[in-house]
């Protein structure tokens, strides 16, 4: 958002007003709190900037009424999006919340997939669309938030291809093997894709996410960076801070302290030690497993017993809801057997709220608390443990701290203890308790110093500049783009030349990669293609590929093109078809060689080994990332110096390792007709290393066009192969419209407008802005 004048649009499910009836006004409007409010909301009050989310009005209000409402939103800077009341119900509590929140959490035995529900959620997704566009501006930046709105990043590309679109996740993202469950886990993934900037609170669900999308919808990333649809993607870890200030703040309050003193005078006598929890209900916060955990501590400990109090403050959270219904009683009954077991006359063990508090209340319990425990099951970050460090700022408190919150990568001098391990998590109660003052410090020190710079608000600023930054990015690869002005020269340079040559590479330029490269046979349209452009007598066409020769024959050998197999190692002509070797070559290296590559297609599960007359090739195209980085590394540490002295190569390609005779590549085959001085047109294009060669043994007049993103030597780029099949459709439109003889055209432009003209289509290579 360099641009003052530019809106931020912020898109999440609800308002971050909690609205209720008013007998007055009819209605009533509360700030709700909470982290995602707090880092918003200086941005939501700038001037321009709105806030989009489901607005239930109170029923009975009357047509005037109604406008008083829409006026009383608009006052504070909102937009209502309004929804079928059993679209809501199926969306939120029958899609969002009992499929996606289960799930992402890692409790699949509480999901429930139902088509009706995940229906009504793809609708209410579209409704938020169809709400943001008619708010949208050119320039504004779609700030879209959390699991409810998983398919509308996608939903708006659509509809504004250029728009900065941001999405935050606010919950985990699950590994592969848990979110594989989702029978719509496709549809889910490419709508996130849709963003420019993917957020999450910890990098190991970036990790995780980046997983899925690679294994589900085949999107490779580098370092964080994807390119899906040929569009730049960036995912990345940012840790929601609080409002660190105001807590700290708070906690000091005079009212506040009285508090805190009262509260002290309850606890019923001199010595007995705090410890805290506050949660909303839900499965995923581990409420249950912390009162057994506590109920053990009393056993293990019996000194502890009347001098300690667990303060259980559980928020109601669905109580419409079976599963939470269920879950509210069982904590009711543990809270009750806990204190049947252990009370004494003066000292009850769990001093129990089921109830929200209002903020000063809250602080003061934070503020009065020697321990805080927060142990969930899974939670995507914990703003509670941050709250509790700022209301001790300077003083002491100890934090036990699940290693499942995301709040643990970055509070790690807290007690972190794995929530399911009970005799962890009741040693960690008894050293939080028995804690120095001074190790306390010492430990919250670094925490809270940390907390104080990485507020909520830093924390939407740097989300915001780091979109800002992949539009940056973006813009940087459009201007190598092959453009619609440089494509027209193109086609006018190909229309004026009396020769021409096309020098293709296949995989990833003809034809889209696949997991299995065998099953990449050219359909139809590409075939009938080269053999439009084959055709012309003033135009050659040669297919310099990597694949085999006796596969290239197969699939191309019967159209009027030339081909190069193996990367330069043999050679056919469109005319006299027989296969040549360019240079006379050995294959007794192979048997060295093949025994390494084939153990680890043993040791790597989903590697293969290709075996071409002079060449290797180990692919680990479906193998996981992770994985096949390591094993690149051995492949080339367990082949490297044996090989240099058997006039051998290693060479990268996508997502394949080839052992290759030095000195045969693409673009030594190439020269072939690089060195004909008779064509006046050469086009090269390619999209890996191997095709690298060729752009660098180019003539400077040559058009060489690199397939997806990169460095490169080559002039210009084209997003993917469907886009090189537009350019090249273009070129078999140019020679369909020319006279059959070698005079140059009349009008050396007028095909090419044509031409231009043949592919209407939003995003061709020939009308892209």
């Amino acid at each position: 958002m360099d641009n003052p004048s530019n809106r931020l649009i912020i898109v999440s499910n609800r308002l971050p007003y909690r609205i209720e009836p008013d007998e007055r006004e009819g209605f009533a409007f509360t700030r709700t709190v909470g982290g995602l409010v707090a880092g918003l909301e200086p941005l939501h009050e700038q001037a321009g900037n709105v806030w989009l989310g489901w607005a239930d009005e109170p029923a009975g209000l009357d047509e005037a009424g109604r406008a008083r409402f829409e006026r009383a939103l608009a006052e504070r800077s909102c937009a209502p999006v309004r929804l079928d009341e059993r679209d809501a119900e199926l969306y939120y509590e029958g899609f969002s919340n009992s499929a996606l929140w289960p799930l992402f959490h890692g409790f699949p035995q509480h999901t429930r997939f139902d088509e009706e529900a995940w229906e009504a959620y793809v609708r209410v997704n579209e409704r938020f669309r169809d709400a943001v566009l008619e708010l949208a501006r050119p320039g504004d930046t779609v700030w879209v938030h959390d699991y409810h709105l998983m398919l509308l990043p996608s939903l708006l590309r659509e509809a504004l291809p250029n728009a900065s679109i941001g999405f935050f996740l606010h919950i985990p993202f699950p590994d592969y093997e848990t979110f594989r469950m989702l029978p719509w886990r496709r549809e889910l993934v490419r709508g996130v894709l849709g963003a420019d900037l993917v957020g999450f609170h910890a990098y190991d669900y970036v990790r995780h996410f980046l997983s899925s999308c690679r294994r589900i919808v085949g999107v490779e990333n580098e370092s964080g960076t994807l390119f899906a649809d040929g569009r730049l993607v960036r995912a990345d870890a940012f840790p929601l801070g609080i409002d660190y200030e105001r807590y700290r703040t708070a906690a000091r309050k005079p009212e506040v302290r009285r508090l805190v003193s009262a509260f002290a005078e309850e606890k019923g006598h001199e010595g007995c030690k705090v410890m805290l929890s506050v949660e909303r209900l839900d499965y995923s916060k581990g409420i249950p497993e912390r009162l057994l955990a506590f109920d053990a501590f009393l056993d293990r400990y019996p000194a502890w017993r009347g001098r300690v109090v667990l303060v259980l403050v559980t928020v109601p959270s669905r109580e419409n809801v079976a599963s939470y219904a269920a879950l509210k009683k069982q904590v009711d009954e543990l809270v009750g057997l806990v204190n049947g077991k252990h009370s004494t006359m003066d000292w009850t063990p769990v001093d129990y709220y089921y109830r929200s508090l209002p903020f000063d209340r809250l602080v003061s319990l934070y503020a009065a608390s020697d321990v805080m425990l927060v142990t969930p099951l899974r939670d995507g970050m914990n703003l509670v443990c941050k709250e509790y460090l700022a209301c001790h700022d300077g003083g002491g408190g100890a934090l036990v701290l699940s290693e499942m919150a995301g709040a643990s990568y970055e509070l790690h001098e807290a007690l972190t203890v794995n929530p399911f391990d009970l005799e962890g998590v009741v040693n960690a109660m008894r050293r939080a308790l028995e804690m120095p003052p001074e190790e306390q410090r010492r430990r919250n020190a670094p925490m809270q110093e940390r907390l104080a710079r990485y507020t909520s608000q830093k924390w939407a600023r740097e989300f915001l500049d780091a979109a800002d930054e992949v539009k940056r990015r973006q813009a940087g690869l459009s201007a190598h783009l092959l453009g619609p002005t440089s494509a027209r020269n193109l086609l006018a340079a190909f229309e004026a030349a009396r020769r021409r040559v096309l020098l293709l590479d296949y995989d990833g330029t003809l034809m889209p990669f696949s997991d299995d490269p065998a099953c990449v046979a050219p359909d139809e349209r590409l075939r009938e293609l080269l053999r439009r452009l084959g055709s012309n007598p003033r135009t050659d066409v040669a297919v310099v590929s990597g694949r085999d020769r006796a596969t290239l024959e197969a699939w191309l050998g019967d159209l009027p093109v030339d081909l190069v197999a193996e990367h330069g190692v043999w050679f056919r002509g469109r005319r006299k078809r027989t296969w040549t070797l360019e240079e006379p070559l050995s294959a007794e290296w192979k048997d060295a060689v093949r025994p390494v590559l084939a153990d680890f297609v043993d040791r790597t599960p989903g590697s293969m080994l290709e075996e071409k007359d002079y060449s290797l090739a180990w692919h680990y195209r479906m193998c996981s990332k992770e994985l096949a980085e390591r094993r690149v590394v051995e492949v080339k540490n367990a082949l490297g110096d044996g090989l240099e002295d058997r006039g051998i190569a290693l060479m990268d390609g996508n997502k394949v390792v080839e052992a290759k005779p030095r000195g045969v590549d693409k673009g030594h085959a190439a020269h072939r007709w690089f060195r004909d001085p008779s064509y006046g047109f050469v086009l090269a294009a390619g999209d890996d290393r191997t095709d690298e060669d060729v752009f660098e043994a180019a003539p400077a007049s040559a058009w060489t066009v690199k397939i997806g993103d990169g460095p490169t030597r080559a002039r210009f780029a084209l997003k993917n192969a469907g886009e090189m099949r537009e350019l090249l459709e273009a070129l078999a439109v140019a020679c369909a419209e020319e006279p059959a003889a070698a005079a140059l055209p009349a009008a050396a432009g007028r095909s090419a407008s044509r031409a231009a003209a043949a592919t209407p289509s939003r995003g061709r290579a020939l009308a892209r802005a």
